[in-house]
């Protein structure tokens, strides 16, 4: 959390020391100091505070740090008027929201009066890009607070003909139920299968010497343009599509613990549902996508966003993951 000024610093020095870690350039390091200088000083001067997640995501190429920032304050009415240079709704000069655009290789920024405003910011870590993929992949993890690993977590992979992505909720919290995600994670990479029922009993043996945990896995077919989903415990999984949204049931069990002998895969036409959200028990389940006008439109981590601001519970880990398969 971003409630005061003494700790931006603090939070500066450990989002500089993550893109040192994942070997950004001098340069796009300086960039991402001068978008978080400017992203805080935002948060101290027009909010009661609010919170800035950090992360470096994506695969390869498609490497980038990712900034989000989270406000309860008052909103911004007109986006576009604030993000030219020279306006300021204080008395200073008007340059951050501007600059803070201009130096990110993404900039997405949603606002609600009276609700707040989730400002999101991408530096890549090169500029050879392949990310224009018929599946867009976005998601938060955060740690139960007191835990320095989550026990929440997702990864997928691309092929030729299949996207597959894996979201699991290890038992409990901190180390152990980490150790059960990044067990999970190397068995998913190994797995050749193609249903997520399969997968799922592909993983079970190996879990079994971890915690365990609930997962749920995704699968996309690119010739079929359509996707399979399954879960296992109480992960949720929501399928949506212009304003529409349904919810896929998951079966009972633990992976790693106890799984049902049958169990049949949803498959779901991609031309009718874009969006795929799944969401761990650490955020709340009853939410509506009505409450955001036209979030649809913007960037899933948007969404992934807003979720995340109204609907985390601060006592468990949480995660929310947002996948859009885009029209062919």
């Amino acid at each position: 959390m971003a409630s005061d000024r003494s700790y931006f610093a603090l939070l500066r020095k450990g989002i500089h020391k993550q893109a040192v870690a994942a070997e950004f350039s001098e340069i796009k390091i300086a960039h991402l100091d001068l978008i978080v200088a400017e992203i805080t000083s935002n948060l101290d001067k027009y909010t009661n505070g609010g919170e800035v997640l950090c992360a470096v995501q994506g695969l390869g190429n498609d490497q980038y740090i990712e900034i989000i920032a989270i406000d309860n304050g008052p909103g911004i009415s007109d986006l576009n008027h604030m993000l030219m240079d020279g306006v300021s709704s204080g008395s200073t000069l008007g340059h951050g929201l501007g600059s803070i655009k201009r130096m990110s290789d993404f900039f997405s920024i949603y606002s609600l009066k009276g609700w707040g405003t989730i400002l999101v910011s991408r530096i890549y870590k090169t500029d050879a890009r392949t990310e224009n993929r018929r599946v867009v992949v976005r998601g938060i993890v955060v740690p139960k607070p007191s835990e320095k690993v989550s026990g929440d977590g997702f990864t997928y992979k691309f092929s030729d003909r299949y996207f597959k992505l894996l979201l699991l909720d290890g038992l409990g919290h901190g180390i152990e139920a980490n150790k059960a995600v990044e067990e999970a994670f190397n068995q998913f990479k190994l797995c050749p299968a193609n249903d997520p029922a399969e997968i799922i009993r592909y993983l079970h043996p190996p879990l079994k010497k971890t915690r365990g945990g609930v997962g749920t896995i995704l699968v996309y077919n690119g010739e079929k343009d359509s996707f399979t989903l399954l879960g296992v415990g109480n992960i949720s999984s929501k399928i949506m599509n212009n304003g529409e949204c349904k919810n896929v049931m998951p079966y009972n069990g633990i992976i790693g613990h106890n799984i049902p002998n049958t169990m049949t895969s949803h498959e779901i036409s991609a031309k009718d549902y874009r969006f795929i959200i799944l969401c761990s028990d650490g955020i709340k389940t009853r939410w509506d996508i009505a409450k955001y006008p036209l979030i649809q439109r913007y960037d899933p981590i948007i969404i992934a966003a807003a979720i995340y601001k109204d609907f985390a519970r601060q006592t468990d880990d949480m995660s929310v993951v947002i996948v859009k398969i885009n029209k062919l």
